[in-house]
């Protein structure tokens, strides 16, 4: 088990930072005022982790006992099947809609109407939470403003994501925000401290110091490289971090996209980026880190138009990473400068 399942909080005591978070969560659990909510802050700064904390905190130690499940969703005008995963447990269910694609809207009216037709026997209300509320589209943003409206004596939503600033005003203005910063450096180096302490292996604070300033305020980041140095290299003989094998693939695929502009080429890349997808990685996030290190690597003269495309594939919904690869790919074929001579190291 990975550390950062095996060490992760349960409850809302358990937190090491954002204390104050915590006890406003449950003097509102105390109050027994549970509103909508929406938990907003950056990739790994523990919203998920106190979300779940906070369910233990109301419905006890049975939430956190939880079921993986596929759910498939019928399209009312026509025979297409949707199949969205979920996670669930007695008093929850967990989903996150933008798997549908397109068909986001169908998702959260569904899902939101079975829980309503089958209301829980006693009076707490069922809780649904929304992951990447964000990257909805816009039709599904509004209808879940509407369903969150009709179905609001049955269940509450939980909606989490990185930036309020794509969420619609109506759905804020229905939810008591809850902003989860990103822990500090120092933060960052007590938790790994208090990781290999129970690990039982040193850590000293200036060690600990170099994966927190790596993480860049991602917890889970910094964890998972403590982690991956721990298991190559223990004791740590230099402080040069290892990249994670997601990282490293990206950075192989953009050495091959510098190296040589062929379809040949391209139809070996293609096949990469969907094996990083099938391991999980978001493809924003391959988008982010191979435009990063692609401008490593490049002239400045062609940094413009590598930054233009990914700025306009991540923005455009309706477009996904294969359709995008092809304008980074345009940029360093139509560029004079030569390749070959003028790769940077990373």
């Amino acid at each position: 088990m990975l550390w950062i399942d095996k060490y992760k909080p349960t409850s809302l005591d358990q937190m090491d930072y954002h204390k104050d978070i915590s006890e406003n969560l449950k003097n509102m659990i105390l109050g027994g005022d549970f509103p909508h909510l929406l938990v907003y802050g950056p990739s790994g700064a523990g919203k998920k982790t106190r979300v779940m904390a906070t369910l233990k905190e109301i419905y006890g130690a049975n939430c956190l006992k939880v079921k993986i499940e596929n759910k498939t969703f019928k399209h009312p005008s026509s025979s297409k099947s949707i199949q969205v995963t979920t996670v669930s447990s007695p008093y929850h269910i967990e989903i996150n809609p933008g798997e549908a694609g397109s068909y986001d809207r169908l998702v959260i009216q569904s899902i939101i109407k079975d829980i309503a037709q089958s209301p829980p026997i006693d009076s707490q209300s069922f809780v649904v939470i929304l992951n990447e509320v964000d990257k909805l589209s816009k039709d599904a943003q509004h209808a879940l403003r509407r369903t969150m409206e009709k179905y609001a004596n049955f269940c509450r939503l939980i909606l989490c994501c990185d930036s309020t600033s794509k969420v619609i005003d109506p759905i804020r203005s229905r939810c008591m925000g809850i902003r989860v910063p990103a822990p500090t450096k120092e933060e960052i180096v007590k938790v790994l401290q208090n990781v290999a302490k129970k690990e039982r292996f040193d850590l000293s604070a200036e060690v600990a110091g170099h994966f927190a300033e790596r993480s860049n305020g991602n917890l889970r980041y910094a964890l998972l490289l403590l982690e991956s140095k721990k298991t190559k290299e223990y004791p740590f003989q230099t402080n040069e971090l290892p990249l994670l094998d997601w990282e490293s693939a990206i950075f192989n695929v953009a050495n091959d996209m510098i190296t040589e502009q062929s379809p040949a080429r391209l139809q070996v890349i293609r096949g990469k980026l969907y094996e990083l997808i099938g391991h999980c990685i978001p493809p924003d996030i391959i988008m982010k880190n191979l435009t990063f290190a692609l401008l490593e690597r490049i002239d400045t003269t062609i940094k413009y138009d590598i930054i233009h495309w990914a700025a306009f594939y991540e923005q455009n919904q309706y477009f996904t990473w294969k359709h995008s690869l092809p304008s980074l790919w345009q940029s360093l074929k139509s560029s004079k400068w030569n390749f070959n001579h003028n790769i940077t190291s990373t």
